[in-house]
């Protein structure tokens, strides 16, 4: 009888740590999608959990699936071009995230000096020869220009190392672990997501930010940025 009772407490013992193990260990799927502040699916962002990186990534959709610890607090989200955003889990296995939009501020068009070009990046004005990496430009003032019948045509053939892909703009194949990165757009001081509906006949000027020279743009600008200045922009 000794003997049983011994038997059933550690058995009792053993499942009680069992579980409780079972249950420290336990995961949960979370699902969900991730669009940018134009309801656009973000793709190729990459999920964290607790503030660590994993394997998942979102689809073409901006979907996502992953699992996690059942004691896991928030879920994020990092995307090249958007930055970082989390949520905390609190027992939701469904979670969608949208980016909101950010501002670019404007500043005032300046006059060049002879012999010295600059660019108007839509937070400030740079002068080239302040630039630490190459860039190029294209004067859309220039009757040259006009054949062209888009302004990708433009783009593409008139500065070094741009190739327009279904993903956007790459600049000298840009690439992370994800593949390729495509570059900022930016018309007037504005992001924007295509040069769709401008016409080769209204751009005053199109420059090629590469590598350092696009960091003002910070994250969203990995690939590089191009610039784009119409002429029926009003000055301040």
């Amino acid at each position: 009888m000794r003997t049983k009772t011994i038997i059933l407490i550690l058995l009792s013992v053993f499942l009680s740590g069992s579980l409780s193990a079972q249950k420290k260990s336990s995961k949960i799927a979370i699902t969900g999608t991730v669009v940018d502040n134009k309801e656009n699916p973000v793709v190729n962002a990459m999920i964290i959990v607790d503030d660590v990186k994993t394997n998942a990534v979102t689809d073409s959709r901006g979907a996502y699936k992953i699992k996690v610890k059942s004691d896991a607090v928030k879920i994020g989200i990092i995307s090249l071009l958007n930055g970082l955003i989390e949520e905390s889990i609190d027992g939701r296995t469904e979670i969608n995230f949208k980016f909101s939009s950010s501002s670019v501020r404007q500043q005032p068009v300046q006059a060049d000096s002879p012999g010295d070009e600059g660019v108007n990046t839509g937070y400030n004005y740079v002068k080239k020869k302040d630039t630490t990496s190459p860039m190029d430009k294209i004067d859309g003032t220039d009757s040259k220009y006009a054949s062209y019948r888009t302004v990708s045509e433009m783009i593409t053939r008139e500065t070094s190392g741009v190739k327009y892909t279904s993903s956007g703009y790459v600049i000298q194949d840009s690439k992370n672990f994800f593949g390729s990165v495509p570059a900022l757009l930016i018309v007037d001081g504005v992001p924007v997501d295509s040069f769709d509906g401008i016409v080769p006949s209204s751009v005053e000027s199109i420059t090629v930010l590469k590598g350092s020279s696009a960091g003002i743009y910070g994250t969203r600008a990995y690939g590089g940025a191009i610039v784009l200045k119409t002429k029926t922009q009003i000055s301040k």
